[in-house]
């Protein structure tokens, strides 16, 4: 099974590199020379990570097979992945959507709903809990979130006061 870490973005420069949207908490990591990926779609890849540089907050990446500026704006939306069991050889790695999506999200020992996505942000990662009464955005952090329980299909979540009440989108 492969994980998305990336999204590419618009060109940067006339010598192949990209802009990423960055879907992983470890880039430095990720993102180093000899790295590959398998690609969405399909066609694009597989790529060869040649380089990663950080401009600003953009990390830019180059890649062995894209040489110019009209090769990277081929690649624009394109989905960067790794292979899960690279990441399952990663202690460190957290825990990605795939593991998560399908968890019942459990309050006081009530399921009150089902994670149906991870959105990852800048400061801090956001679990989608879909409810009967819509869905809500739980912060995915150690004290509202302390249990996460694959094997044993769900989550615990400890609210602030109105967190299910007060981010409900829609």
């Amino acid at each position: 099974m492969h994980v998305q870490v990336a999204r590419i973005g618009k060109p940067h420069g006339i010598r192949g590199e990209v802009t990423v949207h960055v879907l992983t908490d470890a880039p430095d990591e990720r993102f180093v020379p000899g790295a590959e990926f398998t690609v969405e779609p399909a066609a694009h890849g597989p790529l060869t990570l040649r380089g990663a540089r950080w401009n600003k907050d953009v990390l830019l990446l180059s890649f062995a097979e894209v040489a110019d500026r009209n090769r990277a704006e081929e690649l624009r939306g394109a989905k960067l992945f790794v292979d899960t069991q690279e990441l399952e050889d990663d202690d460190d790695a957290g825990w990605y959507e795939h593991e998560l999506v399908g968890l019942v999200a459990r309050v006081d020992g009530r399921d009150v709903g089902t994670v149906v996505a991870l959105q990852t942000m800048p400061v801090q990662d956001l679990l989608v809990v879909d409810t009967p009464q819509g869905e809500v955005l739980v912060p995915f952090v150690d004290e509202i979130v302390p249990e996460v329980d694959p094997e044993g299909g769900f989550i615990v979540v400890v609210p602030p006061p109105g967190l299910f009440e007060l981010n409900r989108e829609g």
